[in-house]
């Protein structure tokens, strides 16, 4: 057998007092690979009420608590309750923002019509929450008016306060800037009470703020998964510079950012088009009532849930978001126009539920403007990100202290490759044997200090499509 050198970290070799020592070594303790947790962080504005200040990273564990550090019906607010509803084991973690400077609040006109002859009910959506008031036959458009405003400012959790003035209810954002014009209102009545509402759309909202201050705060934080509301270029593309840096081969922090569209799937995809970002995925729902960022967090909360790397998120539940009417749901040829512009289409499954289609980035083209796939799953990032964590801290743990020698190149390969067997026992990376010829470990040519690997990696591919050809025998 052939000789090996074994060292110690705490035995010097210069003791001459006759005894017995050891030393406990735990470098070869862990055989197996890292836990992949995914530790999620939300981006969102506060109101005035939240008690927590912009920019103090917390976690947060119920609906509750995001009511009290942001602020009831707060955009935070609302996106960590769609984020809870849909996981509600979720790690998350708020990290508020105040309104923008100059900005404003994006407001609606209620105008209630006609007095009430007889006994009904008149409900008001404002997107997926809804306020229900009685009517009594006498009742004036002014008494009906003063009502709703009354029930509106007495639902907190709504993301609008209400002013009544004659017959007119004026709603307005809670939180200022160009999220508020996304907020839907809608309204029914029940009973024959002859009373009439009509709608103008949420408007006027401008200037959303900046996540940077965000992103500073929780850049060492090492979250997986990013949620913000703002659909902008410019704080997307302030999104994209954050992605690249905290996952880049200095800094390691692998992460993913999920948005969401609810307006129209040319919108997602000409805004996917100028992102062109391996970690960025934007889920589309045209139609709903719910607000685009709560689509946007439930999403991200479903991409959390599922902690294996490589596995599909197709047909996965986005629970609480409400259902489109049926004419706004993308058809089959929309759904592959989106998946052929990195944009991944929600639709309605059985039982009413909005599921995951494909989940995809909208990365669609390398630098050179050439059609590139190589991104096209939001998983295959995730995998790389994981196959990358779990060779470093195979790497650390065994090799912490570790002198550069000739006999270092092969032990640092043989652990390198044990992690791709485990890997691939989990099926997130497959043909490690057909592959390990081109795992080389070699001392870099400038650095003597250096040990340089090149560790293919074939990751497992989701099983997205069957075809079958069905041959008629008479």
């Amino acid at each position: 057998m052939a000789s090996a050198n074994i060292s110690f970290d705490q035995i010097p070799a210069s003791i001459r007092k006759p005894g017995k020592y050891f030393e406990f070594n735990t470098k070869l303790a862990v055989r197996t690979l890292p836990a992949n947790g995914q530790k999620t962080v939300l981006i969102a504005q506060k109101t005035a009420a939240g008690i927590l200040g912009a920019g103090i990273p917390v976690n947060i564990f119920s609906d509750a608590e995001a009511a009290l550090y942001g602020g009831q019906g707060s955009i935070a607010h609302l996106m960590a309750r769609a984020m809870i509803q849909a996981n509600p084991y979720l790690d998350l973690t708020l990290v508020l923002l105040d309104d923008a400077t100059g900005s404003t609040a994006a407001q609606a006109a209620v105008t209630v019509v006609n007095n009430a002859s007889a006994a009904g009910s008149l409900t008001l959506g404002v997107g997926n929450d809804y306020v229900t008031i009685a009517l009594t036959a006498g009742d004036t458009a002014a008494d009906t008016a003063t009502a709703l405003a009354a029930a509106i400012n007495g639902n907190p959790a709504l993301p609008v306060t209400a002013t009544a003035a004659a017959t007119v209810v004026m709603c307005k954002a809670k939180n200022k800037g160009a999220l508020g014009n996304a907020i839907q209102l809608t309204s029914s009545m029940t009973g024959s009470s002859g009373v009439m509402v009509t709608l103008t759309p949420m408007t006027g909202g401008a200037t959303d703020p900046s996540p940077t201050p965000a992103l500073s705060a929780i850049f060492g934080a090492g979250h997986n998964i990013l949620a913000t509301p703002y659909l902008d270029n410019t704080n997307l593309v302030t999104l994209r510079n954050h992605l690249a840096a905290v996952s880049d081969p200095r800094e390691q922090r692998g992460a993913i950012a999920a948005t969401a569209i609810t307006s129209t799937l040319a919108t997602a995809t000409t805004l996917a088009g100028t992102l062109d970002d391996g970690r960025q995925t934007i889920a589309c729902l045209p139609g709903t009532v719910s607000h685009p960022w709560e689509v946007g967090a439930a999403y991200a909360a479903v991409l959390a849930r599922e902690e294996d790397p490589a596995r599909p998120l197709n047909t996965l539940e986005l629970v609480g978001i409400a259902v489109p009417p049926i004419a706004a749901w993308l058809g089959r040829n929309e759904q592959e126009n989106a998946l052929h512009n990195g944009v991944t289409p929600l639709e309605v499954g059985s039982g009413g539920r909005i599921q995951i289609v494909r989940a995809v980035s909208t990365y669609t083209l390398d630098p050179q403007g050439i059609e590139d796939i190589s991104l096209l799953d939001i998983t295959t990032i995730r995998t790389l990100d994981y196959v990358r964590k779990a060779c470093r801290e195979r790497i650390a743990l065994r090799f912490p202290r570790e002198k550069l020698s000739e006999k270092t190149p092969p032990k640092v390969r043989s652990e390198l490759l044990d992690v791709l067997y485990k890997l691939e026992e989990l099926e997130i990376v497959e043909n490690v044997d057909a592959n390990k010829d081109g795992l080389i470990c070699e001392r870099d040519l400038q650095d003597p200090n250096r040990l340089d690997a090149k560790i293919p990696c074939d990751v497992v591919n989701g099983l997205h499509i069957f075809a079958g050809r069905i041959d008629l025998l008479l």
